[in-house]
Protein backbone atom coordinates (compact mmCIF):
# COMPACT_ATOMS: atom_id res chain seq x y z
CA UNK A 1 0.00 0.00 0.00
CA UNK A 2 1.49 3.42 -1.16
CA UNK A 3 1.43 5.87 1.72
CA UNK A 4 -0.87 8.56 1.28
CA UNK A 5 0.63 11.78 0.00
CA UNK A 6 4.22 10.82 0.16
CA UNK A 7 5.12 12.77 -2.66
CA UNK A 8 4.58 16.02 -3.99
CA UNK A 9 6.32 17.76 -7.21
CA UNK A 10 5.62 20.06 -9.59
CA UNK A 11 5.71 20.19 -13.73
CA UNK A 12 4.36 21.86 -16.42
CA UNK A 13 1.15 20.10 -18.37
CA UNK A 14 -0.51 21.09 -21.73
CA UNK A 15 -4.03 22.29 -21.53
CA UNK A 16 -5.81 21.89 -24.92
CA UNK A 17 -9.93 23.39 -24.99
CA UNK A 18 -12.52 21.78 -26.75
CA UNK A 19 -13.85 23.22 -29.72
CA UNK A 20 -17.55 23.51 -27.43
CA UNK A 21 -14.87 25.71 -24.86
CA UNK A 22 -16.24 23.36 -22.15
CA UNK A 23 -13.67 20.85 -21.60
CA UNK A 24 -10.09 21.15 -21.06
CA UNK A 25 -7.62 18.01 -21.32
CA UNK A 26 -4.50 17.94 -19.39
CA UNK A 27 -1.47 15.78 -20.30
CA UNK A 28 1.47 15.02 -17.66
CA UNK A 29 4.32 14.43 -19.76
CA UNK A 30 7.65 15.49 -18.33
CA UNK A 31 7.86 13.67 -15.15
CA UNK A 32 7.62 9.71 -13.68
CA UNK A 33 5.26 9.07 -10.86
CA UNK A 34 5.24 6.14 -8.97
CA UNK A 35 1.06 7.10 -8.28
CA UNK A 36 -0.85 10.01 -9.81
CA UNK A 37 -4.25 11.08 -7.46
CA UNK A 38 -5.70 14.54 -8.92
CA UNK A 39 -3.92 17.71 -10.20
CA UNK A 40 -5.47 20.67 -9.88
CA UNK A 41 -4.78 24.72 -11.19
CA UNK A 42 -6.91 27.57 -10.42
CA UNK A 43 -10.10 26.67 -9.41
CA UNK A 44 -10.73 23.54 -11.48
CA UNK A 45 -9.91 20.20 -10.28
CA UNK A 46 -9.11 17.78 -12.70
CA UNK A 47 -8.43 13.37 -11.58
CA UNK A 48 -6.38 11.61 -13.12
CA UNK A 49 -6.81 7.13 -12.97
CA UNK A 50 -5.02 5.51 -10.75
CA UNK A 51 -1.56 4.37 -12.35
CA UNK A 52 0.83 2.46 -10.84
CA UNK A 53 3.49 4.41 -13.25
CA UNK A 54 4.10 6.49 -16.07
CA UNK A 55 7.16 5.81 -17.78
CA UNK A 56 9.22 8.93 -17.91
CA UNK A 57 7.83 11.10 -21.51
CA UNK A 58 4.59 9.17 -21.32
CA UNK A 59 2.18 11.09 -20.57
CA UNK A 60 -1.84 10.28 -19.65
CA UNK A 61 -4.58 12.18 -20.68
CA UNK A 62 -7.66 13.13 -18.66
CA UNK A 63 -11.09 15.72 -19.24
CA UNK A 64 -13.27 17.87 -16.42
CA UNK A 65 -15.64 20.54 -17.16
CA UNK A 66 -15.08 23.40 -16.75
CA UNK A 67 -17.28 26.94 -17.19
CA UNK A 68 -17.03 28.19 -20.94
CA UNK A 69 -15.95 31.74 -19.83
CA UNK A 70 -13.18 29.99 -17.63
CA UNK A 71 -12.18 27.47 -20.17
CA UNK A 72 -11.68 30.03 -22.76
CA UNK A 73 -8.52 31.38 -20.63
CA UNK A 74 -7.34 28.69 -19.23
CA UNK A 75 -3.27 29.04 -19.94
CA UNK A 76 -1.57 26.53 -22.79
CA UNK A 77 0.95 25.88 -20.02
CA UNK A 78 0.66 26.29 -16.59
CA UNK A 79 2.44 24.32 -13.21
CA UNK A 80 0.77 21.91 -11.44
CA UNK A 81 1.28 19.47 -8.23
CA UNK A 82 0.48 15.51 -8.59
CA UNK A 83 0.21 13.49 -5.60
CA UNK A 84 -0.28 10.17 -4.75
CA UNK A 85 -3.67 10.62 -3.65
CA UNK A 86 -6.31 13.12 -3.57
CA UNK A 87 -5.24 16.23 -1.37
CA UNK A 88 -7.33 16.68 0.98
CA UNK A 89 -6.98 20.46 0.78
CA UNK A 90 -9.12 22.76 -1.16
CA UNK A 91 -12.06 21.28 -3.29
CA UNK A 92 -10.38 18.62 -4.48
CA UNK A 93 -12.71 15.13 -2.89
CA UNK A 94 -10.99 12.16 -1.94
CA UNK A 95 -13.19 9.32 -3.47
CA UNK A 96 -14.33 6.60 -1.43
CA UNK A 97 -13.85 3.85 -3.35
CA UNK A 98 -9.97 4.10 -4.38
CA UNK A 99 -8.89 1.91 -2.08
CA UNK A 100 -11.06 -0.80 -3.46
CA UNK A 101 -9.75 -0.45 -6.74
CA UNK A 102 -6.45 -0.33 -5.75
CA UNK A 103 -7.27 -4.04 -4.68
CA UNK A 104 -9.26 -4.80 -7.33
CA UNK A 105 -6.95 -3.71 -10.31
CA UNK A 106 -3.71 -5.30 -9.30
CA UNK A 107 -5.45 -8.79 -7.53
CA UNK A 108 -8.01 -9.54 -9.64
CA UNK A 109 -7.26 -11.55 -13.08
CA UNK A 110 -8.57 -9.13 -15.96
CA UNK A 111 -10.25 -11.72 -17.63
CA UNK A 112 -11.83 -12.55 -14.67
CA UNK A 113 -13.34 -9.03 -14.55
CA UNK A 114 -13.98 -9.11 -18.25
CA UNK A 115 -16.33 -12.29 -17.68
CA UNK A 116 -18.33 -10.59 -14.80
CA UNK A 117 -19.30 -8.52 -16.75
CA UNK A 118 -20.18 -10.18 -19.40
CA UNK A 119 -22.27 -12.25 -17.59
CA UNK A 120 -23.98 -9.19 -16.18
CA UNK A 121 -24.48 -8.03 -19.69
CA UNK A 122 -26.04 -11.66 -20.56
CA UNK A 123 -28.62 -11.10 -17.70
CA UNK A 124 -29.71 -7.66 -18.96
CA UNK A 125 -30.12 -9.13 -22.40
CA UNK A 126 -32.40 -11.62 -21.36
CA UNK A 127 -34.79 -10.20 -19.90
CA UNK A 128 -35.95 -8.20 -23.58
CA UNK A 129 -37.07 -12.74 -24.11
CA UNK A 130 -38.01 -13.51 -20.70
CA UNK A 131 -41.66 -13.56 -21.16
CA UNK A 132 -41.40 -14.02 -25.24
CA UNK A 133 -42.86 -17.82 -24.67
CA UNK A 134 -45.94 -16.54 -22.78
CA UNK A 135 -46.64 -13.76 -24.22
CA UNK A 136 -49.76 -15.20 -26.44
CA UNK A 137 -50.96 -16.63 -23.04
CA UNK A 138 -50.94 -13.54 -20.66
CA UNK A 139 -54.37 -12.57 -20.98
CA UNK A 140 -55.13 -15.60 -19.76
CA UNK A 141 -52.73 -16.31 -17.22
CA UNK A 142 -53.11 -12.67 -15.35
CA UNK A 143 -56.83 -12.40 -16.63
CA UNK A 144 -56.69 -9.39 -18.07
CA UNK A 145 -57.29 -8.13 -21.34
CA UNK A 146 -54.81 -8.16 -24.26
CA UNK A 147 -54.19 -4.53 -25.11
CA UNK A 148 -53.24 -4.29 -21.34
CA UNK A 149 -50.74 -7.41 -21.19
CA UNK A 150 -49.18 -6.03 -24.29
CA UNK A 151 -47.81 -3.60 -21.76
CA UNK A 152 -45.73 -5.91 -20.38
CA UNK A 153 -43.38 -6.17 -23.19
CA UNK A 154 -44.16 -2.68 -23.85
CA UNK A 155 -42.74 -0.97 -20.43
CA UNK A 156 -39.17 -3.21 -20.17
CA UNK A 157 -38.44 -1.05 -23.98
CA UNK A 158 -39.72 2.29 -22.68
CA UNK A 159 -37.67 1.60 -19.18
CA UNK A 160 -34.36 1.04 -20.98
CA UNK A 161 -34.91 3.22 -23.61
CA UNK A 162 -34.81 6.07 -21.13
CA UNK A 163 -32.71 4.66 -18.04
CA UNK A 164 -29.48 3.84 -20.71
CA UNK A 165 -28.53 7.66 -21.28
CA UNK A 166 -29.69 8.84 -17.47
CA UNK A 167 -27.37 5.57 -15.75
CA UNK A 168 -24.37 6.48 -18.07
CA UNK A 169 -24.57 9.91 -17.24
CA UNK A 170 -24.86 9.44 -13.71
CA UNK A 171 -21.50 6.86 -13.91
CA UNK A 172 -19.45 9.36 -15.38
CA UNK A 173 -20.23 11.28 -12.53
CA UNK A 174 -20.57 8.93 -9.59
CA UNK A 175 -18.84 5.84 -10.87
CA UNK A 176 -19.55 3.40 -13.14
CA UNK A 177 -19.56 0.16 -10.82
CA UNK A 178 -21.85 2.07 -8.53
CA UNK A 179 -24.44 2.63 -10.71
CA UNK A 180 -24.07 -0.98 -12.27
CA UNK A 181 -24.42 -2.44 -8.74
CA UNK A 182 -27.91 -0.09 -8.76
CA UNK A 183 -29.15 -1.62 -11.77
CA UNK A 184 -28.62 -4.67 -10.87
CA UNK A 185 -30.32 -4.31 -7.56
CA UNK A 186 -33.40 -2.86 -9.94
CA UNK A 187 -33.26 -6.28 -11.66
CA UNK A 188 -33.50 -8.14 -8.23
CA UNK A 189 -36.49 -6.02 -7.03
CA UNK A 190 -38.31 -6.20 -9.99
CA UNK A 191 -37.77 -9.71 -10.61
CA UNK A 192 -38.89 -10.24 -7.10
CA UNK A 193 -42.08 -8.43 -7.16
CA UNK A 194 -42.90 -10.19 -10.56
CA UNK A 195 -42.52 -13.48 -9.05
CA UNK A 196 -44.99 -12.28 -6.16
CA UNK A 197 -47.42 -10.84 -8.61
CA UNK A 198 -51.08 -12.78 -9.42
CA UNK A 199 -52.37 -9.30 -11.31
CA UNK A 200 -51.11 -7.01 -14.01
CA UNK A 201 -50.17 -4.36 -12.19
CA UNK A 202 -47.74 -6.52 -10.26
CA UNK A 203 -45.60 -7.82 -13.32
CA UNK A 204 -45.73 -4.63 -15.00
CA UNK A 205 -43.80 -3.00 -12.07
CA UNK A 206 -41.45 -6.02 -11.57
CA UNK A 207 -40.98 -5.71 -15.70
CA UNK A 208 -40.53 -1.99 -15.55
CA UNK A 209 -37.98 -2.13 -13.16
CA UNK A 210 -35.98 -5.27 -15.16
CA UNK A 211 -35.82 -2.69 -18.23
CA UNK A 212 -33.80 -0.40 -15.98
CA UNK A 213 -30.75 -3.41 -16.21
CA UNK A 214 -29.87 -2.46 -19.98
CA UNK A 215 -27.28 0.04 -18.58
CA UNK A 216 -24.99 -2.47 -17.65
CA UNK A 217 -23.83 -2.63 -21.08
CA UNK A 218 -22.64 0.42 -21.76
CA UNK A 219 -21.28 1.08 -18.38
CA UNK A 220 -19.36 -2.40 -18.82
CA UNK A 221 -17.67 -1.60 -21.70
CA UNK A 222 -17.22 2.04 -20.32
CA UNK A 223 -15.52 0.22 -17.47
CA UNK A 224 -13.21 -1.96 -19.67
CA UNK A 225 -12.20 1.12 -20.97
CA UNK A 226 -10.85 2.46 -17.92
CA UNK A 227 -9.66 -0.43 -16.22
CA UNK A 228 -8.63 -3.08 -18.87
CA UNK A 229 -4.94 -2.34 -20.96
CA UNK A 230 -4.86 -1.33 -24.70
CA UNK A 231 -4.62 -5.00 -26.04
CA UNK A 232 -6.88 -6.36 -24.39
CA UNK A 233 -9.93 -3.86 -24.88
CA UNK A 234 -11.08 -4.88 -28.33
CA UNK A 235 -11.67 -8.20 -27.63
CA UNK A 236 -13.23 -7.84 -23.96
CA UNK A 237 -15.30 -4.88 -25.76
CA UNK A 238 -16.52 -7.25 -28.31
CA UNK A 239 -17.89 -9.94 -25.78
CA UNK A 240 -19.90 -7.24 -24.26
CA UNK A 241 -21.20 -5.92 -26.95
CA UNK A 242 -22.06 -9.32 -28.00
CA UNK A 243 -23.64 -10.15 -24.91
CA UNK A 244 -26.60 -7.57 -26.32
CA UNK A 245 -27.52 -10.36 -28.96
CA UNK A 246 -26.24 -13.95 -27.16
CA UNK A 247 -28.47 -13.24 -24.03
CA UNK A 248 -31.96 -12.88 -26.12
CA UNK A 249 -30.72 -15.98 -28.20
CA UNK A 250 -29.82 -18.18 -25.23
CA UNK A 251 -32.72 -16.88 -23.56
CA UNK A 252 -35.44 -17.92 -25.74
CA UNK A 253 -34.80 -21.52 -25.17
CA UNK A 254 -34.26 -21.39 -21.51
CA UNK A 255 -37.27 -19.59 -21.17
CA UNK A 256 -39.56 -21.99 -23.49
CA UNK A 257 -37.60 -25.17 -21.40
CA UNK A 258 -38.77 -23.89 -17.78
CA UNK A 259 -42.51 -22.70 -19.27
CA UNK A 260 -42.94 -26.07 -20.20
CA UNK A 261 -42.13 -27.82 -17.14
CA UNK A 262 -42.89 -25.33 -14.75
CA UNK A 263 -45.26 -22.40 -13.75
CA UNK A 264 -44.83 -18.97 -15.13
CA UNK A 265 -43.86 -17.38 -12.27
CA UNK A 266 -40.48 -19.48 -12.15
CA UNK A 267 -38.82 -17.33 -14.99
CA UNK A 268 -38.90 -14.57 -12.56
CA UNK A 269 -37.12 -16.32 -9.93
CA UNK A 270 -34.98 -17.41 -12.20
CA UNK A 271 -34.49 -13.91 -13.25
CA UNK A 272 -34.28 -13.21 -9.80
CA UNK A 273 -30.91 -15.85 -9.36
CA UNK A 274 -29.32 -14.59 -12.26
CA UNK A 275 -29.16 -11.13 -10.51
CA UNK A 276 -27.97 -12.42 -7.19
CA UNK A 277 -25.22 -14.06 -9.26
CA UNK A 278 -24.45 -10.73 -11.26
CA UNK A 279 -24.40 -8.76 -7.98
CA UNK A 280 -21.64 -10.84 -6.45
CA UNK A 281 -19.62 -11.25 -9.40
CA UNK A 282 -19.26 -7.28 -9.93
CA UNK A 283 -18.64 -7.16 -6.01
CA UNK A 284 -16.04 -9.23 -6.05
CA UNK A 285 -14.35 -8.78 -9.66
CA UNK A 286 -15.16 -5.69 -10.53
CA UNK A 287 -12.83 -2.60 -9.88
CA UNK A 288 -14.17 1.00 -9.86
CA UNK A 289 -12.87 3.61 -12.53
CA UNK A 290 -11.71 7.23 -10.34
CA UNK A 291 -12.27 8.71 -13.70
CA UNK A 292 -15.31 11.30 -12.63
CA UNK A 293 -17.07 14.07 -14.66
CA UNK A 294 -17.20 16.97 -12.58
CA UNK A 295 -20.72 19.44 -12.27
CA UNK A 296 -24.47 19.11 -11.20
CA UNK A 297 -26.73 16.38 -12.35
CA UNK A 298 -28.88 17.83 -14.88
CA UNK A 299 -32.55 16.60 -13.13
CA UNK A 300 -34.38 18.69 -15.77
CA UNK A 301 -32.63 17.33 -19.23
CA UNK A 302 -33.56 13.75 -17.34
CA UNK A 303 -37.46 15.03 -17.21
CA UNK A 304 -37.45 16.34 -21.20
CA UNK A 305 -35.22 13.08 -22.24
CA UNK A 306 -37.60 10.71 -20.77
CA UNK A 307 -41.06 12.40 -21.65
CA UNK A 308 -40.17 12.73 -25.27
CA UNK A 309 -38.35 8.63 -25.90
CA UNK A 310 -41.07 7.10 -24.20
CA UNK A 311 -44.05 9.61 -26.95
CA UNK A 312 -42.24 8.52 -29.51
CA UNK A 313 -41.79 4.63 -29.03
CA UNK A 314 -45.21 4.77 -27.28
CA UNK A 315 -46.82 5.49 -30.86
CA UNK A 316 -44.25 2.87 -32.62
CA UNK A 317 -45.14 0.22 -30.29
CA UNK A 318 -48.59 0.72 -29.75
CA UNK A 319 -49.20 1.99 -33.03
CA UNK A 320 -50.34 -1.01 -34.58
CA UNK A 321 -53.18 -1.47 -31.79
CA UNK A 322 -54.53 1.98 -31.56
CA UNK A 323 -54.36 2.54 -35.43
CA UNK A 324 -50.99 4.28 -37.24
CA UNK A 325 -53.35 7.47 -37.50
CA UNK A 326 -55.43 7.69 -34.32
CA UNK A 327 -55.16 10.79 -32.10
CA UNK A 328 -53.65 8.33 -29.71
CA UNK A 329 -50.86 7.27 -31.84
CA UNK A 330 -49.76 11.27 -33.67
CA UNK A 331 -50.28 12.94 -29.95
CA UNK A 332 -48.17 10.28 -28.50
CA UNK A 333 -45.36 10.32 -31.50
CA UNK A 334 -45.63 14.02 -32.12
CA UNK A 335 -45.90 15.67 -28.34
CA UNK A 336 -43.00 13.24 -28.13
CA UNK A 337 -40.64 14.80 -31.15
CA UNK A 338 -41.64 18.53 -30.07
CA UNK A 339 -40.70 17.52 -26.02
CA UNK A 340 -37.60 16.18 -27.82
CA UNK A 341 -36.95 19.57 -30.10
CA UNK A 342 -37.31 21.53 -26.97
CA UNK A 343 -34.96 19.46 -24.98
CA UNK A 344 -32.01 19.50 -27.59
CA UNK A 345 -32.84 23.45 -27.47
CA UNK A 346 -32.17 23.37 -23.73
CA UNK A 347 -29.46 21.00 -23.50
CA UNK A 348 -27.41 23.27 -26.01
CA UNK A 349 -27.82 26.15 -23.29
CA UNK A 350 -27.29 24.24 -20.45
CA UNK A 351 -23.98 24.84 -18.06
CA UNK A 352 -24.01 20.61 -17.58
CA UNK A 353 -26.10 19.44 -19.76
CA UNK A 354 -27.21 15.13 -19.52
CA UNK A 355 -25.73 14.88 -22.95
CA UNK A 356 -23.15 16.68 -25.00
CA UNK A 357 -25.33 17.38 -28.29
CA UNK A 358 -21.83 19.30 -29.67
CA UNK A 359 -20.38 15.61 -29.11
CA UNK A 360 -23.21 14.02 -30.50
CA UNK A 361 -23.24 16.08 -33.27
CA UNK A 362 -19.80 14.75 -34.23
CA UNK A 363 -19.90 13.06 -37.55
CA UNK A 364 -18.10 9.77 -36.32
CA UNK A 365 -20.97 10.19 -33.21
CA UNK A 366 -23.80 10.61 -35.46
CA UNK A 367 -23.19 8.13 -38.21
CA UNK A 368 -22.11 5.57 -35.70
CA UNK A 369 -25.32 5.52 -33.83
CA UNK A 370 -27.52 6.21 -37.08
CA UNK A 371 -25.76 2.37 -38.18
CA UNK A 372 -26.42 1.53 -34.72
CA UNK A 373 -30.46 2.11 -35.27
CA UNK A 374 -30.28 0.48 -39.00
CA UNK A 375 -28.53 -2.73 -37.15
CA UNK A 376 -30.45 -3.06 -34.40
CA UNK A 377 -33.71 -2.89 -36.60
CA UNK A 378 -32.34 -5.75 -39.04
CA UNK A 379 -31.34 -7.57 -36.06
CA UNK A 380 -34.98 -7.34 -34.06
CA UNK A 381 -36.51 -7.90 -37.79
CA UNK A 382 -34.69 -11.24 -38.32
CA UNK A 383 -36.04 -12.33 -34.63
CA UNK A 384 -39.26 -11.34 -35.14
CA UNK A 385 -39.73 -13.03 -38.73
CA UNK A 386 -37.48 -16.17 -38.19
CA UNK A 387 -39.37 -17.97 -35.40
CA UNK A 388 -42.83 -16.77 -36.70
CA UNK A 389 -41.80 -18.64 -40.27
CA UNK A 390 -40.62 -21.46 -38.39
CA UNK A 391 -43.77 -21.82 -36.03
CA UNK A 392 -46.47 -21.21 -38.50
CA UNK A 393 -48.47 -24.55 -39.22
CA UNK A 394 -47.20 -26.29 -42.91
CA UNK A 395 -50.71 -26.09 -43.68
CA UNK A 396 -50.90 -22.12 -43.84
CA UNK A 397 -48.60 -22.46 -46.85
CA UNK A 398 -45.63 -20.34 -45.53
CA UNK A 399 -44.45 -22.11 -42.39
CA UNK A 400 -42.65 -25.35 -41.31
CA UNK A 401 -44.89 -26.50 -38.29
CA UNK A 402 -42.45 -26.33 -35.45
CA UNK A 403 -42.59 -26.01 -31.83
CA UNK A 404 -41.28 -23.39 -29.73
CA UNK A 405 -38.19 -25.24 -28.15
CA UNK A 406 -37.36 -26.86 -31.50
CA UNK A 407 -37.50 -23.00 -32.96
CA UNK A 408 -35.64 -21.76 -30.39
CA UNK A 409 -32.56 -24.05 -30.38
CA UNK A 410 -32.31 -23.46 -33.95
CA UNK A 411 -32.24 -19.68 -33.56
CA UNK A 412 -29.55 -19.83 -30.07
CA UNK A 413 -26.28 -21.07 -32.66
CA UNK A 414 -26.45 -17.51 -33.75
CA UNK A 415 -26.16 -15.96 -30.65
CA UNK A 416 -23.61 -18.38 -29.21
CA UNK A 417 -21.58 -17.27 -32.71
CA UNK A 418 -21.79 -13.72 -32.09
CA UNK A 419 -19.73 -14.43 -28.41
CA UNK A 420 -17.03 -17.21 -30.19
CA UNK A 421 -16.28 -14.57 -32.51
CA UNK A 422 -15.43 -11.53 -30.25
CA UNK A 423 -11.54 -12.47 -29.96
CA UNK A 424 -11.39 -12.45 -33.32
CA UNK A 425 -12.83 -9.32 -33.60
CA UNK A 426 -10.72 -8.05 -31.39
CA UNK A 427 -7.81 -9.16 -33.74
CA UNK A 428 -9.67 -8.03 -36.91
CA UNK A 429 -10.24 -4.17 -35.39
CA UNK A 430 -6.70 -3.97 -34.84
CA UNK A 431 -5.70 -5.50 -38.70
CA UNK A 432 -8.46 -3.25 -40.90
CA UNK A 433 -10.07 -1.22 -38.12
CA UNK A 434 -13.32 -0.57 -36.53
CA UNK A 435 -14.76 1.12 -39.46
CA UNK A 436 -13.89 -1.54 -41.88
CA UNK A 437 -15.62 -4.03 -39.25
CA UNK A 438 -18.88 -2.07 -39.28
CA UNK A 439 -19.56 -2.30 -43.16
CA UNK A 440 -18.71 -5.71 -43.08
CA UNK A 441 -20.74 -6.35 -40.50
CA UNK A 442 -23.91 -4.17 -42.12
CA UNK A 443 -23.26 -5.75 -45.33
CA UNK A 444 -23.46 -9.40 -43.80
CA UNK A 445 -26.73 -8.67 -42.52
CA UNK A 446 -27.95 -7.18 -45.77
CA UNK A 447 -26.53 -10.21 -47.30
CA UNK A 448 -28.55 -12.59 -44.97
CA UNK A 449 -31.63 -10.88 -46.14
CA UNK A 450 -30.92 -11.51 -49.56
CA UNK A 451 -29.83 -14.79 -48.98
CA UNK A 452 -33.43 -15.84 -47.48
CA UNK A 453 -35.18 -13.58 -50.54
CA UNK A 454 -33.84 -16.61 -52.66
CA UNK A 455 -33.50 -19.33 -50.32
CA UNK A 456 -36.05 -19.44 -48.04
CA UNK A 457 -38.13 -23.32 -48.49
CA UNK A 458 -36.16 -25.34 -46.41
CA UNK A 459 -34.89 -25.18 -42.33
CA UNK A 460 -31.31 -25.48 -43.36
CA UNK A 461 -31.87 -21.93 -45.30
CA UNK A 462 -32.79 -20.70 -42.73
CA UNK A 463 -30.65 -21.73 -40.39
CA UNK A 464 -27.55 -20.63 -42.41
CA UNK A 465 -29.28 -17.22 -42.85
CA UNK A 466 -29.32 -16.71 -39.09
CA UNK A 467 -25.63 -17.44 -38.82
CA UNK A 468 -24.77 -15.43 -41.31
CA UNK A 469 -26.73 -12.69 -38.94
CA UNK A 470 -25.03 -13.79 -35.80
CA UNK A 471 -21.57 -13.07 -37.58
CA UNK A 472 -22.52 -9.53 -39.32
CA UNK A 473 -24.43 -8.90 -35.53
CA UNK A 474 -20.92 -9.66 -33.70
CA UNK A 475 -18.67 -7.70 -35.96
CA UNK A 476 -20.94 -4.81 -35.71
CA UNK A 477 -21.84 -4.52 -32.45
CA UNK A 478 -17.95 -5.02 -31.08
CA UNK A 479 -16.83 -1.77 -33.57
CA UNK A 480 -19.46 0.45 -32.75
CA UNK A 481 -18.20 1.23 -28.76
CA UNK A 482 -14.64 1.27 -30.41
CA UNK A 483 -15.83 3.86 -32.76
CA UNK A 484 -17.91 5.53 -30.53
CA UNK A 485 -14.62 5.80 -27.53
CA UNK A 486 -12.38 6.95 -30.04
CA UNK A 487 -14.78 10.24 -30.63
CA UNK A 488 -15.75 11.42 -27.17
CA UNK A 489 -13.93 12.72 -24.16
CA UNK A 490 -12.83 10.34 -21.53
CA UNK A 491 -15.19 11.33 -18.88
CA UNK A 492 -17.80 11.01 -21.56
CA UNK A 493 -17.40 7.16 -22.01
CA UNK A 494 -20.39 6.10 -20.19
CA UNK A 495 -23.04 8.44 -21.25
CA UNK A 496 -21.87 8.10 -25.35
CA UNK A 497 -22.26 4.41 -25.05
CA UNK A 498 -25.66 4.85 -23.37
CA UNK A 499 -26.91 7.18 -26.06
CA UNK A 500 -25.21 4.39 -28.88
CA UNK A 501 -27.59 1.45 -26.84
CA UNK A 502 -30.54 4.04 -26.66
CA UNK A 503 -29.79 4.11 -30.82
CA UNK A 504 -30.19 0.42 -31.57
CA UNK A 505 -33.37 0.62 -29.13
CA UNK A 506 -34.67 2.86 -31.65
CA UNK A 507 -34.17 0.44 -34.02
CA UNK A 508 -35.34 -2.60 -32.20
CA UNK A 509 -38.61 -1.14 -31.23
CA UNK A 510 -39.59 0.33 -34.84
CA UNK A 511 -38.41 -2.83 -36.68
CA UNK A 512 -41.16 -4.76 -34.22
CA UNK A 513 -43.71 -2.03 -35.22
CA UNK A 514 -42.85 -2.53 -39.17
CA UNK A 515 -42.89 -6.02 -38.76
CA UNK A 516 -45.79 -6.30 -37.12
CA UNK A 517 -47.67 -3.82 -39.31
CA UNK A 518 -46.33 -5.91 -42.95
CA UNK A 519 -46.62 -9.44 -41.48
CA UNK A 520 -50.40 -8.33 -40.42
CA UNK A 521 -51.20 -6.57 -43.89
CA UNK A 522 -50.95 -9.41 -45.93
CA UNK A 523 -51.90 -12.23 -44.03
CA UNK A 524 -55.00 -15.19 -44.69
CA UNK A 525 -57.57 -16.81 -42.80
CA UNK A 526 -56.23 -20.29 -41.15
CA UNK A 527 -59.30 -21.78 -38.51
CA UNK A 528 -60.41 -18.37 -37.95
CA UNK A 529 -56.84 -16.92 -37.22
CA UNK A 530 -55.09 -14.40 -39.51
CA UNK A 531 -51.63 -15.80 -40.63
CA UNK A 532 -49.02 -14.28 -42.80
CA UNK A 533 -48.73 -15.14 -46.58
CA UNK A 534 -45.19 -16.12 -48.25
CA UNK A 535 -45.33 -12.89 -49.72
CA UNK A 536 -45.71 -11.09 -46.33
CA UNK A 537 -42.24 -12.45 -45.43
CA UNK A 538 -40.43 -11.32 -48.62
CA UNK A 539 -41.69 -8.00 -48.15
CA UNK A 540 -40.31 -7.94 -45.23
CA UNK A 541 -36.95 -9.24 -46.39
CA UNK A 542 -36.84 -6.71 -48.80
CA UNK A 543 -37.18 -4.50 -45.84
CA UNK A 544 -34.32 -5.92 -43.78
CA UNK A 545 -32.23 -6.13 -47.17
CA UNK A 546 -32.62 -2.14 -47.77
CA UNK A 547 -31.68 -1.29 -43.84
CA UNK A 548 -29.01 -3.57 -43.99
CA UNK A 549 -27.36 -1.79 -46.92
CA UNK A 550 -28.88 1.81 -45.37
CA UNK A 551 -26.22 0.83 -42.41
CA UNK A 552 -23.24 -0.53 -44.57
CA UNK A 553 -23.62 3.16 -46.49
CA UNK A 554 -24.11 5.13 -42.83
CA UNK A 555 -20.85 3.14 -41.43
CA UNK A 556 -18.68 3.58 -44.35
CA UNK A 557 -19.01 7.96 -44.04
CA UNK A 558 -17.62 7.55 -40.73
CA UNK A 559 -14.14 9.64 -40.72
CA UNK A 560 -11.34 7.35 -40.64
CA UNK A 561 -9.79 9.78 -37.47
CA UNK A 562 -12.83 10.87 -35.82
CA UNK A 563 -11.29 12.09 -32.56
CA UNK A 564 -7.65 13.83 -32.19
CA UNK A 565 -7.34 13.72 -28.24
CA UNK A 566 -6.89 9.99 -27.94
CA UNK A 567 -8.01 7.73 -24.94
CA UNK A 568 -4.26 5.65 -24.01
CA UNK A 569 -6.30 2.93 -23.58
CA UNK A 570 -8.25 2.74 -26.99
CA UNK A 571 -5.94 1.60 -30.31
CA UNK A 572 -6.12 3.41 -32.86
CA UNK A 573 -6.96 2.55 -36.94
Amino acid sequence: MLPHATRRSSTSCRVSVSASARVAVVTVTSASWSTAGSIGFGDGVIRLPLKRSFPRGEGIATCARFDRRKASKLPSTCAVTVSDHFSRRGNVKRVGDEANRRRLTYSVPKWLTVLALAFTGLTSAYMFTLVVPIQSELPHLLDAPREDTAWVVTITLLVAACATPISGRLGDMYGKRRIVLILIGFLLLGSVVAALSTNIAGVIVGRGLQGATTGVVPLGIAIMRDVLPRKRLGSAVALMSATMGVGGSVGMPVSAFIVENFDWHALFWVAAGLGVISLVLVIALVPESVLRTAGRFDFLGVVGLSIGLAGILLAISRGADWGWFSPATLGSGLGGVVVLLIWGWYQLRASAPLIDLRVAARPAVLFTNLTAICMGFALFGNNVLLPQLLELPTESGAGFGLGMFETALLVMPAGLLMMLISPISGWLEGKIGARAMLAIGSGAVALSYVYLLIWSDEIFHLFIANLIVGVGIGLSFAAMPMLIMRSVPAEETGVSNGINALARSLGTSTASAVMAAVLAAVSIDYNGVAVPTATAFNISFWIGAIVGIGAMVLSLLIPLRPFQQHHPSVPRD
